[in-house]
């Protein structure tokens, strides 16, 4: 099970990984709310690589993850993102200052790159004026395929999203100072502990995974 933020590089370290071992992985991409309550309620997932450290740690405390398996993979990066070029050069001014129909953001109850979103609006003292224009995706992945497709203009979204090693980053973008927001602490904790399982860890932090999670925008412990 793994948050939807980290989606490019899981692809990328799941596909290093298969082709060192040859073991498969199957890959259950989602918010980090419904991943929680799903394993909760008994879903058969092995590893759990969340978007935040409080729904590991709480199935740490509830017996459902192993013991002292909980580590953190990654520090998030949120960024407001345009496809179109210059629409953001503004940076935070062009919240207040563009005219624009839509916001998109994560559902802030489910996804923890919406809860950062929300902290920065209320930094700024814009949550009650862009209420009306706010529309929710139910995680991350949802919410850029809103501004992708123009059905947003613009969007409070995960760098990983719009970062990709060896590609120019396409449109515009705010990158929020991390001080105007929770550290988005990703953490992971393994369920079913298999061999597999310990294996896929070990590589997770590895140098060589730590390299691909750096090239999606994210920095490491």
């Amino acid at each position: 099970a793994v948050s939807s933020n980290f989606t490019g590089a899981m692809r990328a370290i799941v596909e290093r990984f298969e082709h060192k071992t040859e073991h498969q992985v199957t890959l259950i991409f989602g918010a980090t709310g419904k991943h929680y309550a799903q394993i909760h309620n008994g879903a058969p997932f092995d590893i759990f690589f969340a978007a935040d450290s409080i729904r590991p740690q709480r199935l740490e405390k509830e017996g459902v993850a192993l013991p002292k398996s909980r580590f953190t993979y990654a520090f998030g990066k949120l960024v407001l993102w345009s496809p179109k070029a210059g629409y953001l050069d503004a940076g935070a001014d062009s919240l207040s200052k563009q005219s624009f129909r839509h916001l998109a953001l994560a559902n802030p109850k489910l996804a923890p790159y919406g809860k950062a979103a929300f902290e920065v609006l209320d930094y700024l003292g814009l949550r009650a004026k862009l209420s009306p224009k706010i529309v929710r995706g139910e995680n991350i992945g949802q919410t850029f395929q809103f501004v992708k497709s123009g059905n947003a203009e613009l969007g409070f979204i995960a760098l990983s999203q719009i970062q990709k090693p060896g590609f120019a980053i396409e449109g515009s973008l705010w990158r929020v100072p991390e001080a105007l927001y929770t550290p988005i602490e990703q953490q992971a904790v393994v369920i079913n502990n298999g061999l597999v399982s310990q294996q896929f860890i070990r590589f997770v932090k590895s140098d060589e995974a730590r390299e691909i999670i750096h090239g999606f925008g994210y920095s490491t412990p």
